[in-house]
Order: C-alpha cells, then structure tokens, then sequence
C-alpha cells in the first residue's frame, strides 16, 4: 500500500516513486497465489475446510472476520473523520452513489440471475443476494489501491451501512419472494431480521471503522498530525496487504474441493458476475466524470457500486438455506470471481485517469497495479 502522506487536493496526483518492497511490487502475483494455494489446500486437504469452519460463531467465520477487520483497519484509520461532513456536500456525487448502489445495482444482478440461471433456482437466490448486498468491507482495499478519495469512500460505505441495516430484509423480500413470480419463477419465503444484518454489519465495519476513527483521534491528540501520518500511517499500512493475502488463502480453501470438482458450476456463476462488475464500474465512472467528479471521486464511486458485501449475502444464505446449500455456495464463489476482477479493475482506472482526467493540470501515466502501492 501506498504510505505516502497526502494532502487535500493531492490525493489524485500520482504517488512520489520509491523504493518498493518484493511484497509490494508483486502484489497481484502474490494474490494469485494466495487463490492458488486455497484451492489447492482445500481439494488436497479435505480436512483443511473442517478445521477452519471449528473456528465458527453462528454465521461468523472468525479467521475470515479476523482477517477483513485487520486488512480494513489502516484505510480507516487514514480518513480524516473530522473532514467527513464535507463528504456530503455535493448531493450530485451522493445522489449518484444511492441510485447506482440502492436501484441499478440490485435491479441489474436481478436481470443478470435471470437471463442465465433460472433453470438454477438456488443458484439465482444466491446471485440476487448478493446484488443487494452493497459493499462496505473490500470496497476500501480497491479504491486504497486505485488512489481513490478515503474520505468519499468512508462516508459512502457508513452510508450503505446504515441503508443495509433499514433495507436489506426489505429488499430480500422484494427480490426473492415477489419478483420473481412476475417472471415467471416460484419464489421463496426469506425471513431475515434487522437484528441479524445489523450484527453482520457491526462486525465486519463497525469493529474497523470504530478502531480507526478512536485510533486517529487519541493519536493524533498524543503525538501529533505530522507524526500520525509520516510515522504511524507507514508502519501500519502493510497489515492491509498481509490481511488481504490471508483472507483470500482461508476463503478460497474452504470451497477448493468444490471449485475443483464443479468447474462450470463456478463459470456459470461467474458469467454474470463479471458483466455485473463491468458494468457497475464502467457506467460510474462515465456518470460521475460527466457530474463533475475529480478521478479520485470517480473511482471511489466505481468501486463502490461495483463491489458486494458477500460476507453478509453469505450469513444470510446460511441462516436462511443452511450452510451446505446452494445459495451460500454462489455466497462463497462471489469473492473467488471479484477478487480477480476488481484487481484488473484498478488498473482500467489508471487507464482511465491518464485518458479522461488531464484537465486537473496533472499528467498521469498509465502504470500497472504494483506502481500504486
């Protein structure tokens, strides 16, 4: 991850050059791997997925809970909670982010689930809950890696937090019990509690965004802004990566055995999740450059409409289709597919920041995911 300190107005511009470690320069290999490994631990080791599933409390896997509120804690911790009013004050970029997060997103991976698995009905149920789960975990990690703007993508993942709290049980219902017998197709009764979301919520943003903001504040009141962010921000920014690494690993070990043995099942569903993902990213970023938005508000925009909350679409599969169906397996296969996708992802905003946004007064360069870092 990048260390650099930045300040308002900078957080576009290319980061200064460095020095980078191994671990840094080869990000995107070490991912790959880390996906690799997974899978191969998990068909080769079929105890491997009994092991880590002991370590489970309800719907929670605690080594992947431990893993996402390790990697999401430095982004948070680098957001300037007391600047964060201003967030809100351009209502177009805010207005952009509900629509695309709150109408097209969930509407479009409905469309998507039943174009190309309606004669999968479980797989189906699957892919809609995950479309209305908006992402407010692994969105920080992508827009920390394409530079986008920490303070836009703080405010806009508390928002559809809070949204995800209100709506989600709502919109399971919607989306899964009545929409589908306009189509045509049987729907299912889902009875999924507010309490329950808010758990999933509280655990996977609450503990990081908590621990970040409590974390800045007695910091900085301590030792002082310029130390906070020349010396503390450096020397935990790596934890993102090695959290990030780790998490992959355990996600991708328990269901290998299953990638391994249903390879078009996993296509199947990967499909329309890629063109999701496209999509989602591609129109947001062409909406909000036409409202005015800088790169960095682009990209936070894009990533954040792009992404899923699949750790709370899978607590929800399990709770309501048991832990073995197939809903929660599509749940599992989500991450194995955007992990990949986002990846290549942050390099089209590069792509797009050199080509579309010369008009800060900047020359951007087009480099590769490990240059960001």
């Amino acid at each position: 991850m990048s260390t650099a300190p930045y300040t308002q107005g900078q957080i576009c511009a290319p980061l200064q050059r460095k020095k980078l470690s191994v671990l840094d320069r080869f990000l995107t290999l070490w991912i790959f791997l880390a996906m690799a490994i997974g899978v191969a631990i998990g068909h080769f080791i079929p105890g491997s997925a009994r092991l880590v599933n002991r370590f489970q409390s309800g719907t929670t896997n605690i080594p992947i809970a431990i893993g996402l509120i390790i990697m999401m804690f430095p982004p948070l911790a680098k957001v300037r909670y007391e600047k964060l009013h201003e967030v809100f004050r351009n209502k177009r970029v805010l207005g952009l982010s509900l629509v695309q997060n709150w109408l097209i997103g969930p509407a479009l991976m409905f469309v998507l689930a039943v174009v190309f698995l309606r004669g999968e009905p479980a797989y189906m149920r699957g892919l809609i809950l995950i479309g209305i789960a908006r992402c407010i975990a692994m969105v920080l990690v992508w827009n920390e890696l394409a530079e986008g703007d920490t303070d836009y993508v703080a405010g806009l993942v508390a928002i559809n937090s809070i949204f995800q709290v209100l709506f989600y049980s709502i919109y399971a219902w919607a989306f899964i019990t009545v929409l589908p017998k306009w189509f045509g197709l049987e729907g299912s009764v889902v009875d999924v509690g507010i309490a329950q979301i808010a758990k999933s919520v509280g655990i996977y943003l609450g503990i990081p965004f908590v621990s970040g903001l409590v974390t800045r504040f007695v910091l900085i009141r301590i030792k002082g802004e310029e130390w906070y962010r020349t010396g503390f921000i450096p020397r935990i920014s790596p934890l993102t990566l090695v959290a990030l690494l780790f998490t992959i690993l355990v996600m991708f070990s328990l269901k290998g055995d299953l990638i391994v043995r249903l390879p078009l099942d996993v296509l199947r569903i990967a499909l329309p999740l890629v063109i999701y993902f496209l999509f989602m990213f591609l129109v947001s970023f062409w909406m909000g450059k036409r409202l005015g938005a800088n790169y960095a508000q682009s990209a936070t925009l894009s990533f954040t409409a792009a992404g899923n909350n699949f750790e709370l679409a899978i607590a929800v599969a399990v709770a309501v289709f048991g832990l073995n169906s197939d809903e929660a397996f599509v749940g599992v296969v989500g991450p194995l597919i955007e992990v990949p996708a986002l990846i290549g992802l942050v390099n089209v905003a590069f792509w797009m920041r050199s080509r579309y946004f010369r008009s800060d007064g900047r020359e951007f360069t087009v480099h590769p995911i490990e240059d960001a870092l």
